[in-house]
């Protein structure tokens, strides 16, 4: 079969190694699309932490079930399945509790560990989360995203009539925007100086887009909300500026969740933080009854993922998908390649 590998940064090569078996508690998948994420960017720019070379990518997959392996239960040949990327140790404290997506020793599919970039991947069953046959493999694809969203706006709590501020209208941020409306918000309103993202955000059903380089983010709350301030804010992208913009409006005993990852220091107002008793949460990655709700919200209709597919790109064609991205950052959304 083909393989993916990125040997050093900025250079991609493909290379013929022999089919894996479906070992014992294990499924063969045919993998039909793979989607690119950020993060997969920065591994092949050599700007992301920590990642040992060579690399083959492929975080976000979808395919079928080809093989299955002895022991296996409620799996079978033909399923169409995505997979859940993390590996837990299963012994830490965090995975004892329950709270495996922050074992200690986590490893990830195509960052410290070979991905789904190849034309056939064996994973273990328990991994595999199995796709209706009316989800298409491009949202299979983007299952585990709409997982990272679920599990954020999980951390805000009940959704149920709440004025949603989501700031940030990449992949993640127009995500999070639908699973909030999907689980009840009354109102969302979604934030970028893109033009072209805001548009992205407007095709998937998100009522109130504001460009913040145009206009004043307090005047477009007052216009879109009726008030000034927002029940729930969602940073989707972790600049001090936006987490500034969170803290400033979201209402009093409101809720903030930091969605994007943040990166290097921050400078945060916790004077006021604490003065209007906001609770500022983190999250990270998502569990497995994250995927499960992913799933059921693309089943009823309750998301649109496909809106978000700017463009498709033959399995040979990875770098030129990564410079289609790189180049136009501001105006393309979800890339999908086809194996």
């Amino acid at each position: 079969m083909l393989q993916q590998v990125v040997n050093a940064p900025g250079s991609i090569i493909f290379r013929e190694v022999p089919v894996p078996e479906a070992k014992e508690g294990q499924v063969l998948i045919r993998i039909h699309k793979i989607g690119i994420c950020g993060t997969d960017i920065r591994v092949f720019e050599g700007k992301y932490p920590s990642i040992a070379y060579p690399v083959t990518q492929g975080r976000e997959a979808a395919g079928e079930i080809v093989e299955v392996g002895c022991g296996v239960q409620n799996l079978f040949v033909g399923q169409k399945v995505t997979v859940q990327p993390q590996i837990t140790c299963g012994c830490c404290r965090y995975c004892v509790e329950g709270k495996y997506n922050l074992c200690e020793n986590k490893k990830v599919m195509g960052f410290q560990i070979p991905g789904m970039a190849q034309e056939y991947v064996a994973v273990d069953a328990e991994r595999v989360a199995t796709l209706s046959q009316d989800t298409s493999y491009e949202e299979g694809t983007m299952i585990e995203h709409l997982a990272v969203a679920v599990h954020a706006v999980k951390k805000a709590g009940s959704m149920a009539g709440k004025s949603v501020l989501v700031l940030g209208a990449g992949p993640i941020g127009i995500i999070t925007g639908q699973v909030a409306m999907g689980m009840g918000a009354s109102k969302v309103m979604v934030t970028d100086i893109s033009d072209a993202r805001l548009e992205f955000a407007k095709k998937s059903g998100i009522t109130f887009g504001v460009n913040t380089a145009d206009a004043g983010l307090g005047e477009a709350l007052l216009h879109n909300f009726g008030g000034e301030k927002a029940d729930v804010v969602f940073d989707c992208a972790g600049t001090n500026e936006t987490i500034a913009q969170a803290i400033q409006y979201a209402d009093t005993g409101g809720v903030i969740v930091l969605v994007a990852v943040f990166r290097g220091l921050a400078s945060v107002d916790l004077a006021q933080l604490a003065a209007r008793e906001l609770k500022l949460h983190t999250t990270q990655m998502y569990r497995n009854a994250d995927y499960l709700d992913a799933i059921a919200l693309v089943d009823e209709g309750r998301v649109n993922l496909e809106v978000l597919v700017s463009g498709h790109f033959g399995f040979r064609q990875y770098a030129d998908a990564y410079r289609y991205l790189i180049e136009g950052k501001d105006k393309a959304m979800k890339v999908i390649i086809d194996v």
